[in-house]
């Protein structure tokens, strides 16, 4: 019996949780500019503060269920800043540090969790898509803008996310074999936090790694320490190269941890445990670059304190134009999917209206 194949999946990491160069040879010119690495942490930095805000929003009744990313921060900020204008971030429903570097503005993501559906008309690239939260859907609306790029043959790449549990969809293993197969534009990120709501990952797959997926589809597959925002950096500039040139796509396998509930409407302390937790807060990627960039003397005690007193106001301003956003009117409901209403729509419309005692 000879071996027709074989193949291997390489784990990329710079920082490691002490905050030192974990010694991957020559330290990536990225790492050497420090002032992008402190605007970064900063954005890290205002994230997670904003994420603490909307949590306590929903504890207070102002907002609806919403999507912690705390803990992954790293992998959002580093997919926003590896990205051009030009490109096309596909998203799914907690990638606030990528959106917020493309400009989309926190007020927006919490009208949308507010249920406000305007919080989807994001600032920002206009060509990126919404907020998917039908699980891995998303993969296969970035596989198809990247076949389109190609077609048009424009020097343009579509980048989308998934989780761990989105990897087990159909959807996802459709677009990396489309992408292996017509060699498309494309960058997918397993953002693998560990959890499929309460499911472990252990449970999820039998494969060692998520990354080695990307193998039988043909494409170049990578497993990266996520919390690591240099290493997440590295690979991103070199997916999105390699995808921008006609080398085809990436899969990106980012280890990180969901140091949050899944959602406002989780309780994670039914299924995981405090230990656990506890040791993934020894991992947590603002902590190890903040180190790094003090031990680079680009930082201090004293800045940290103007940046977190800075986030917060930033923040509160934020979570204060959400609070004051008119409400629209309820025949929004109706106006915004049809060019013309079914009779059937138009009759509850109406019913809606004189139930409401209005006119409009």
């Amino acid at each position: 019996m000879s071996i027709v194949a074989s193949f291997e999946i390489e784990f990329l990491q710079y920082l490691d949780p002490s905050g030192t160069l974990a010694g991957e040879g020559e330290t990536p010119a990225f790492a050497r500019d420090v002032r992008e690495l402190v605007e970064l942490y900063k954005l890290m930095s205002f994230v997670r503060v904003f994420d603490g805000k909307a949590i306590a929003l929903q504890r207070t009744g102002k907002l609806g269920t919403y999507a912690s990313c705390l803990g992954m921060e790293a992998t959002h900020v580093a997919i926003g800043s590896a990205l051009s204008v030009d490109d096309v971030f596909v998203p799914f429903y907690r990638d606030y540090g990528t959106q917020f570097y493309r400009g989309v503005k926190p007020r927006e993501v919490l009208l949308y969790w507010g249920g406000d559906e305007r919080g989807n008309n994001f600032s920002g690239p206009a060509h990126d898509f919404a907020w998917s939260v039908p699980i891995a859907t998303q993969c296969l609306h970035a596989a198809g803008s990247a076949l389109a790029f190609k077609i048009r043959k424009e020097p343009r790449v579509a980048l989308a996310t998934v989780g761990d549990g989105g990897t087990s969809k159909g959807d996802f293993y459709a677009a990396i074999n489309a992408a292996g197969a017509m060699t498309l534009p494309l960058v997918i990120v397993i953002v693998n936090n560990q959890y499929a709501i309460s499911t472990p990952r252990r449970m999820q797959t039998g494969a060692q790694t998520l990354a080695q997926k990307g193998i039988a589809a043909g494409i170049e597959s990578i497993q990266v320490d996520g919390n690591d925002l240099i290493a997440m950096r590295v690979a991103l500039d070199h997916a999105v190269k390699r995808a921008r040139h006609g080398h085809g796509a990436t899969l990106i396998e980012a280890l990180t941890y969901r140091l949050s509930d899944h959602t406002t409407a989780d309780d994670a302390r039914r299924y995981r445990s405090e230990d656990e937790v506890a040791q993934a807060w020894k991992n947590e990627p603002l902590k190890r670059m903040r180190t790094y960039l003090t031990g680079m003397n680009a930082w201090s005690a004293m800045e940290e304190k103007d940046l977190l007193a800075d986030c917060s106001a930033r923040a509160d301003a934020e979570v204060n134009a959400y609070l004051e956003t008119k409400a629209q009117p309820l025949t929004a409901m109706f106006d915004y999917t049809y060019a013309e209403l079914p009779l059937d729509l138009e009759r509850q419309r109406a019913a809606a209206l004189a139930l409401a005692g209005g006119t409009k």
